[in-house]
Formats: C-alpha cells, sequence, structure tokens
C-alpha cells in the first residue's frame, strides 16, 4: 500500500520545503523514519533555502507560495500563510509547542532556533491534517533539528562536524554555527551552537533604521539510542539574547533566556508504529529601552512555561487503509509583571499586574484514516477534538491616584467578573486526490478548524494610553485590551489544486495551481475604543478592544519550475490574498499580490541564481488601525553558490542589488523613528543593498 505524497498534500493547500542539513551525512540517517507516514518533504520545486547570512529562521521560508512575514526583531519575525499568522499557526520545534511569553510577541516560537541548528522544515498551509496538530486556522510550520548521526558498522566510530560562517554588509550583521557528533552504530551524541549579532540596518536611502540591532546564542545538545525496532532521543538546550531591538514596538527586549529539554521515542511494532515525546521549556523575558531613540525607564518582566506530551500510533487496517490516532497535552503557564520605576509619580509605587497566573491548558484526541481507493483515488478523512482550559488570578495597577485613574478602576472591573473559560474544539478534515494520468493531478479539501484565544487576547485588562500600548504585538503603534467574553475561531476552508508535471531529472517541470476560500467565523479582531498621540507628537494612535467579527479569506497560489535549458531553468511562484471582514473592512496583515521569478544556473561546482521580487501597492488597509499604504516595488536579488571537493562550500550574493528604497506591506510603523520624523508615523523602512557571504565547512 502506498501513502499519499504530501507534496500531493497540496490539495489541502500544503507547501512542504524539507532543509537537510550538510552535516546530516547520507550515511547516518535514522533507523526509524517518524516523518514517513503523512508529510513527505521536497526540496528544489521553486524554493531556494537561504540559510548563510540569515540569522531569522522566518527567511528560509520565503520562496514559499503564499508565505510571508510581519518583520519584528532581527530574529523574530512573525510567519504568515494565506493571510493567517502568529497564534493562528501551529509551529512545533522537534515536537514542541512554544508559546510567546511577551505582551508583544518578541519571543516568537521560531525564534528559538537558528537557521543553522534547522535539519528540516515541513510546512502546510490551510487544511491539514488533524494529526499535524490543532488549536489553530492557518496552517503547520514543523520543525526538526539536524538527525542524530550514527555509524553504519556495528565495530565502527562515526566522528563528524560542522562549521558555518556567515554576514551581510548591511548592519555588519554576522552569523556562525558549530556542530559536533561522535556515535557508533547503537549510540550518538551531538552538540550544536549558534551566534549572530548585527548593529541597525540601513534602508535604501543608506539612512539608519534606528533600534533594529540585535544578538542572538544557542546552544543545543542531544543524545541519541537506536536498535532495529525503535529509536529514543533526548534534546536539550539554552538560548540567550542579552538585546533586541524592535523598530515597530515602543519597547526593546533586554534579555530574553529560554531552556528546553524534549524527548522522543518511535518504535516499530509488528502491527504498526508508535510516535511518543514529552518536553518543557521555560522563558524568562525582559523589556525596557537599551538606545538613546528609546526614553525613559520601564522595566516588563515575563515569566513563561510550557509543557506537555505527544502519542501517535500508525496502523494499517486491511490491504487499503492506514490508520492514525493520537492523544495530546500542552499546558503553558505565564507571570507579565511590570516592576514599579522609583521616584516615578505613574509607574508606581506596586508592581503592575498584566497577566496573574495565566494558564492555558488542551486536550486533544484525534484519528484519521488515509485510503488508497484504487490507483487513481486517494482519500484522508480526520476529525480532532480538544478542550481548552483557560483561567489568570486578580491584577493591580501601579496605584489607585488620578494618574493611574483608568487603571484601577479596570482592574478593579476585572476582577470582579469570574476569569475561568472553557471551550470544546472540533476539527474535521476532508482530503481527496485524483491521479488523471502520469503528468496531471487533482487535489480537493475541505476543513473546519478551530483556535481559542490566547492569554493575551482574553486577560490583558489595562485601560490607561500607556498599558495598552504595551499590549501590541502586531507593529502598529496602537494600544489594545483584551476580552474575556471572546469566543474561539472557527474556519471553514475550501481548497483545489491543479498539479501538472513531467519529465525527470534535468527535464522536470511542474505547474502547481492552488486556490482557497476561507470563511472564519468569530475572527478575533478589534474595536476601536478610543485614540492618542503616540510619544506625544502630531501623528495619532487607535486604542483598540479584542472583539469577535466574522470574516473571510479568498486568494490563489501559482509555483512553476521550467526547464530553459540543460543547465538553465526558470522557476517561480505568485500569490494573491484578500481577506475582509464581513461587516466591513480590511482585515490586517494582509500581503497584496506578489511574485518571485527565479533564473538558475547549474554547471559543475557551481550553482547560481538571479531572482526578482515583485510587490504590489498595498491599498487595501486595515483602517481601525490605521494601517499604512505602501508603494509597490521590485527588488533584484543574486547568489552564487561553488562546492570545494566535498566538505567545503563558499556563497556569496548581494541582496536589494539595486538599492531600492522600499516598505514591506506588512513591516508596520516606524515607530523608533518617530521623533526624527517629527512625529509623523511612516511604514517602516526595508533592508537597503547588502552584500553576503558565508563559508560552511563539513569534516
Amino acid at each position: 500500500m502506498k501513502t499519499i505524497n504530501f507534496p500531493h498534500i497540496l490539495m489541502l493547500s500544503t507547501m512542504s520545503l524539507a532543509l537537510q542539513a550538510a552535516w546530516a551525512a547520507e550515511d547516518a540517517a535514522p533507523a526509524i523514519d517518524p516523518q514517513h507516514t503523512v508529510i513527505i518533504s521536497a526540496i528544489g520545486e521553486g524554493l531556494h533555502p537561504r540559510p548563510n547570512g540569515a540569522s531569522d529562521t522566518t527567511l528560509l521560508l520565503s520562496s514559499v507560495p503564499g508565505y510571508s512575514s510581519a518583520q519584528a526583531g532581527g530574529v523574530s519575525a512573525l510567519p504568515f500563510l494565506n493571510g493567517l499568522g502568529d497564534d493562528r499557526l501551529k509551529i512545533r520545534i522537534d515536537g514542541m509547542e512554544i508559546t510567546s511569553a511577551c505582551a508583544n510577541h518578541m519571543n516568537a516560537p521560531l525564534s528559538y532556533i537558528a537557521p543553522t541548528q534547522i535539519g528540516r522544515i515541513d510546512v502546510l498551509a490551510g487544511v491539514t491534517p488533524v494529526s499535524a496538530g490543532g488549536d489553530s486556522i492557518g496552517g503547520t510550520i514543523a520543525i526538526r533539528s539536524a538527525p542524530p548521526v550514527f555509524a553504519d558498522k556495528a565495530d565502527g566510530l562515526h566522528t563528524s562536524g560542522k562549521l558555518s560562517l556567515g554576514g551581510r554588509s548591511n548592519g555588519d550583521a554576522v552569523t556562525s554555527g558549530v556542530s559536533a557528533n561522535i556515535a557508533n552504530d547503537k549510540m550518538s551524541l551531538g552538540y550544536n551552537a549558534s551566534y549572530a549579532r548585527s548593529h541597525s540596518y540601513e534602508d535604501g536611502n543608506g539612512q539608519r533604521v534606528l533600534d533594529s540591532l540585535y544578538e542572538s546564542i544557542n546552544q543545543s545538545a542531544v543524545l541519541a539510542f537506536r536498535d532495529q525496532q525503535q529509536q529514543l532521543t533526548l534534546r536539550a538546550g539554552i538560548q540567550h539574547i542579552p538585546y533586541q531591538g524592535f523598530p515597530n514596538q515602543y519597547m526593546d527586549m533586554t534579555d530574553n533566556d529560554a531552556k528546553f529539554a524534549n524527548l522522543g521515542y518511535v518504535r516499530k511494532l509488528g502491527w504498526g508504529e508508535l510516535d511518543a515525546s514529552a518536553y518543557w521549556q521555560r522563558t524568562q523575558h525582559d523589556m525596557g529601552f537599551f538606545s538613546p531613540e528609546r526614553a525613559g525607564n520601564m522595566p516588563m518582566v515575563t515569566q513563561g512555561r510550557n509543557a506537555g506530551y505527544a502519542l501517535k500510533l500508525t496502523m494499517p487496517v486491511g490491504e487499503a487503509t492506514r490508520l492514525r490516532a493520537g492523544q495530546e497535552y500542552h499546558t503553558f503557564r505565564l507571570d507579565d509583571f511590570w516592576p514599579a520605576v522609583p521616584r516615578s509619580m505613574m509607574m508606581g509605587p506596586q508592581t503592575y499586574v498584566n497577566v496573574n497566573d495565566g494558564q492555558r491548558d488542551r486536550v486533544a484526541l484525534y484519528a484519521e484514516a488515509e485510503t488508497e481507493h484504487n490507483a487513481q483515488w486517494t482519500t484522508l478523512f480526520g476529525a480532532r477534538w480538544e478542550q481548552v482550559r483557560m483561567d489568570a488570578g486578580d491584577v493591580q495597577p501601579y496605584s489607585n491616584n488620578m494618574m493611574n485613574a483608568a487603571d484601577a478602576a479596570a482592574a478593579a472591573a476585572f476582577n470582579a467578573r469570574e476569569h475561568r473559560r472553557r471551550d470544546g474544539n472540533l476539527d474535521l478534515t476532508a482530503l481527496a486526490r485524483f491521479d488523471a494520468d502520469a503528468a496531471t493531478t487533482y487535489e480537493l479539501a475541505a476543513a473546519r478548524k478551530t483556535r481559542s484565544p490566547n492569554l493575551y487576547e482574553r486577560y490583558t485588562w489595562g485601560r490607561g494610553t500607556m498599558a495598552m500600548t504595551m499590549t501590541n504585538w502586531f507593529g502598529d503603534g496602537n494600544g489594545y485590551v483584551g476580552n474575556i467574553d471572546l469566543k474561539p475561531e472557527t474556519a471553514y476552508t475550501l481548497a483545489f489544486t491543479a498539479h501538472w508535471h513531467g519529465g525527470s531529472g534535468a527535464e522536470a517541470w511542474y505547474v502547481k495551481l492552488n486556490p482557497y476560500y476561507n470563511r472564519v467565523q468569530d475572527y478575533i479582531d478589534v474595536d476601536v475604543v478610543g485614540q492618542f498621540k503616540p510619544y506625544s507628537k502630531a501623528g495619532h494612535g487607535a486604542l483598540l478592544r479584542f472583539a469577535n467579527h466574522d470574516a473571510r479569506l479568498v486568494g490563489a497560489n501559482l509555483s512553476w519550475s521550467v526547464p530553459v535549458a540543460a543547465t538553465l531553468k526558470f522557476t517561480g511562484t505568485a500569490a494573491y490574498t484578500r481577506g475582509k471582514r464581513t461587516d466591513g473592512g480590511d482585515l490586517y496583515h494582509m500581503m497584496p499580490a506578489n511574485t518571485l521569478l527565479t533564473l538558475e544556473h547549474s554547471s559543475g561546482a557551481w550553482t547560481s541564481q538571479v531572482e526578482t521580487r515583485l510587490v504590489a501597492r498595498k491599498k487595501k488597509v486595515d483602517e481601525q488601525r490605521l494601517e499604512p499604504v505602501t508603494a509597490g516595488y521590485a527588488l533584484l536579488n543574486a547568489r552564487t553558490t561553488y562546492q570545494f571537493r566535498k566538505n567545503t562550500q563558499l556563497t556569496a550574493g548581494v541582496s536589494n542589488l539595486l538599492d531600492k528604497t522600499y516598505a514591506d506591506p506588512l513591516g508596520g510603523v516606524y515607530l523608533s523613528g518617530l521623533r526624527a520624523n517629527g512625529g509623523a508615523l511612516q511604514p517602516l523602512p526595508g533592508y537597503g543593498r547588502s552584500v553576503d557571504l558565508g563559508l560552511t565547512i563539513s569534516f
């Protein structure tokens, strides 16, 4: 029996990218591949990962059709798939579900793993199998670290390592990574470390974008045991970010320390396969000001803890059906408080308690059946039930004086209410693939997906302007307050994919077209409750309360790869998304029409690409959030790679070759430059020209 080949799972509007790490040698594959049942990733097909010089993992996915990212700090951009992003995506790192422990989402899940640590990425957009995760409506991004290395002979000892160095001229950015492994055929021990640092970058006019500097350090170790039937893998690691500027936020990250441990176990049984994992992760996060562009002293402290486990059983049922069933548990704890500032009339004498003992617990059960009916028809049906329990303790303002009257009244009203909430969420998926002939595949998918509010959406309470602006992960310069009565989002999605393909080797070609429609009931958007002047300047911002509103998203993705000559091929992607509330108004963070055109040349040890990214003018904006209109633009990039023998690779490239001045449509507003710009809110400028270099040595 064959399984659904899910790059063919583009019936669920899936894009799949495998970044097979260079340090994972051909003879070092694990005894058991726990991913073989559902997600079969494929490198190529127009996807060009660019790890050298990149410090942010979200940049590795920039050539996936329908994918975009909202700029934040240098290692903390927020990913989007088909117009839905951040908490609306299920993001897993080695099976761990990590929740942002920050009112600005500065420590987004993908910020916890560096590009040099990644061995594989699977991206599933839109309609995802229930086994790929719940509590999300936009899709799944699953990241795997480089797999454990084992010797291929019983009496052999395998040693290997890798050193990578990268740099970008814009911001004088440097990245580095090192890994080392020692193993026999039964036991493996590995270590990985990465470092990234950058000064603030410059835009196309040569102007420094204030507060865009950062430094990040990640370390991890892996210990694995295996035999012919099972594998046990233990990973542990730490992260330290001493500083990271956020030019589109009111605050900066002044420290972020995280620790994690996860345990994975895979066993082949006579009647199926068992995949089990457990994990723990903890974050200590501080915000404040560390540069002259920010004024004053306002410390903010956040403590978050994630823990959970997942069990999945895969077994054949008859000759044509494979059944997957699983149970998962995830718990998140959050404390968010702002210590009093000595001698401050406004920020003291008490500690401001933003979220007190926030609790968010999820219990899930799911089952799905994949059936090959005949040589042409394959289907996948699944159901998932989740119970989400949320609670938080009482809160307090800085004080009850006149300067904090709005917050004092809001705290009293919040504490008088019942905080405990319980949601029961049902996910359903139905997928069908029809192989019309050897060169044509049609795929149809439908789903009901749900997501409950996060702790900040439900439990932030401050109504003073300063308190509201501290809750903002949107980069829009506005202020937000939570809503205990929020309902879960429920998305009904329909997607279709036509896939034409043919040839093999250098003659291989394909074209994929994927339109989709998404109706979201109780989409968590906002209502306007007031306005204010950011930094008391001439511009104005909005004060917003999270609220449920129905919404619709419609769009299409196109991708292709066509050989032009024996050593030349033309690849590309194009995407269009439109999101609107059913009661009127455009949704926030909708990427305008865009396309990526790449001409790739391969000859011997050389591989080179010239690409153009075209982005249309963003004129459909969220007026409630005062989202800025951005002009259309075209960026020209070029890069080349040369492979020395087998163990050394050199890369060089130029990003934004023509030094174009532009603003990313999802970049938000340039808050750190507000004073320099005379108090006028402007779109955040994008990166100017940068020369990028990278060197990788494997041994």
